[in-house]
């Protein structure tokens, strides 16, 4: 299946300019959109997978033609109505009809620095052992469609699908995307650096030899 925001390794659009540093925000309701991205999760309703595969799931011609953060902001409408946040109407009116019960779980402005800090770490203890170690040769799967939910959300880009490559590194075992995002529990699984040569992905590399590098589940992979 084609996903339209499956784009890595595409030809023709274009080559990857880099940006200074310091530039964070191409316009002044880009802040914005990233404050109430946030203060949403807050909420509790939703996970960052689920918040992701809302992004994914943008009409195909919303998501071409939308920048980074009306996708953003378009996704985040989306899960506010699904989750019962808001109705349609109060979207619609931009008002909300009374308060919310949810008003206690805002994220307050003074508590913003200390929920960026510490972040939204993704690694679980699991009885799992890791089927791979560094230097493993390994396939990737072929098919690179979520094997959970027909459609669904996943981390295994297209590009690379049927790939071979290496084990760099141990990740430890961390939240399963394909069944998070589908609120059917974390499904911890073992987590792997793999390097993929260049000449493995494309049919004509300018640098043959070059690696990318891909963090991948362990159910994303075969053993060689």
């Amino acid at each position: 299946m084609t996903r339209v925001h499956d784009m890595g390794g595409r030809f023709g659009d274009g080559a990857v300019v880099p940006e200074p540093e310091d530039v964070k925000f191409h316009a002044d309701w880009h802040p914005r959109a990233l404050a109430l991205t946030l203060a949403c999760g807050s909420l509790g309703l939703w996970n960052i997978d689920v918040s992701r595969h809302a992004r994914e799931r943008l009409a195909p011609k919303d998501y071409a033609r939308f920048v980074y953060y009306e996708k953003w902001i378009a996704a985040l409408a989306d899960l506010l109505v699904e989750t019962g946040a808001l109705s349609a109407d109060e979207l619609a009116k931009g008002e909300g009809s009374g308060e919310s019960p949810l008003a206690a779980k805002r994220l307050a402005a003074d508590a913003v620095a200390g929920v960026l800090a510490k972040g939204g770490p993704a690694d679980r203890s699991s009885n799992i052992t890791p089927r791979f170690a560094v230097g493993d040769a390994v396939r990737l799967r072929s098919l690179p469609e979520n094997t959970i939910v027909d459609g669904g959300h996943t981390r295994l880009p297209a590009y690379a699908a049927g790939a071979t490559g290496r084990i760099v590194r141990m990740h430890g075992t961390h939240v399963l995307p394909d069944s998070n995002a589908h609120r059917l529990g974390e499904a911890p699984e073992p987590l792997y650096a793999v390097g993929i040569r260049a000449v493995d992905l494309w049919a004509h590399p300018e640098h043959p030899n070059d690696e990318v590098i891909l963090d991948l589940w362990d159910s994303y992979l075969d053993a060689l």
